[in-house]
């Protein structure tokens, strides 16, 4: 994905489809977000946790052209997937939060918009 979250199309966003880089595994296969196996170990999960959405996709974005590239030795490209399927995880949890948070919103008899209480959403 060229030009990190400015490539995004507001299409995109109003269809609620945002793109999470595949990662290409050392040695030429490719782990999609769908294709991904096991989630990272909750520990690992923490060093990313702090970063905001856009962050997370800005870094997700470089691992992803660098293991592409393959100039990477395999210890570095190892590190360096893990460290990006973390961050896809990472990714995905934001989105799912966001969308979360965008179900909530209603719109009000008077016309107003506000959000739904934990109530309303069971």
């Amino acid at each position: 994905m060229n030009g990190g979250l400015a490539a995004l199309r507001q299409k995109d966003y109003e269809n609620g489809h945002v793109e999470i880089p595949a990662l290409p595994v050392p040695g030429g296969c490719v782990m999609s977000a769908t294709s991904a196996s096991a989630p990272p170990p909750p520990a690992a999960a923490g060093e990313v946790a702090h970063l905001s959405f856009e962050e997370a996709l800005a870094e997700l974005e470089r691992i992803v052209r660098g293991l592409e590239s393959g100039q990477q030795k395999l210890e570095e490209a190892i590190t360096a997937f893990e460290r990006g399927s973390r961050l896809r995880a990472h990714c995905e949890a934001k989105l799912a939060e966001a969308e979360t948070r965008i179900q909530a919103i209603v719109e009000r008899a008077d016309g107003a918009l506000g959000t739904r209480t934990m109530d309303e959403r069971l």
